[in-house]
């Protein structure tokens, strides 16, 4: 059975450790437990990995977080796998720094990935792990928040965060979506 789990975030070192991309951070860290490695392919840098006998296809788009959706429906198609198997992390202004929520269907909330992602696959109804981010930035100023670095003490509660990200995924390849929620969504 395979999986596509999808992180989103912008290539370049220039936007390696901002809040944008989380979805990069977290795939970052499922690989190194692993005996795999990325590479660059079409739309983005590819992994492989096993967990539990599944085949977990990762994906880290290179279209930049406004095309994600080119990218996922590129290896939706490419790897044969369903939506109802494919799995998005991505980082969302409305929720608290280092809350996380699984959803199985939502609107794009004013986040550009996503908006790629239904325009593109012309449904709002896929599994995304909502990494809360905070919102702590004055009028005028959320593009400069998103794309801005973690602040020190969110530094140190990034590591148990994407663990707690990393359960989620292997959780949702395990038992499914709507387990996953009713067991997982009641962190913080």
């Amino acid at each position: 059975m395979k999986y596509l789990i999808v992180g989103l975030g912008n290539i370049g070192d220039e936007y390696a450790n901002t809040r944008h991309n989380i979805g990069f951070k977290v795939l970052d860290a499922l690989i190194e437990s692993s005996s795999s490695c990325f590479e660059t392919a079409r739309y983005g840098d590819v992994a492989k990995i096993k967990f539990k006998g599944r085949t977990l296809i990762l994906l880290k788009p290179s279209t930049y977080m406004n095309l994600s959706g080119k990218a996922v429906d590129y290896w939706m198609k490419e790897e044969k796998i369903s939506l109802s198997k494919t799995f998005i992390i991505t980082d969302d202004l409305a929720l608290p720094f280092g809350k996380l929520r699984l959803k199985g269907k939502g609107s794009d909330g004013g986040h550009n990935g996503l908006k790629s992602l239904i325009q593109i696959l012309k449904t709002s109804q896929y599994a995304r792990l909502r990494f809360g981010i905070g919102a702590e930035f004055s009028r005028g100023k959320q593009i400069n928040y998103v794309l801005g670095e973690w602040t020190k003490e969110e530094e140190k509660q990034l590591p148990e965060l994407i663990d707690l990200s990393i359960k989620y995924i292997q959780s949702f390849t395990t038992i499914g979506l709507n387990r996953t929620m009713n067991d997982l969504n009641k962190n913080k």
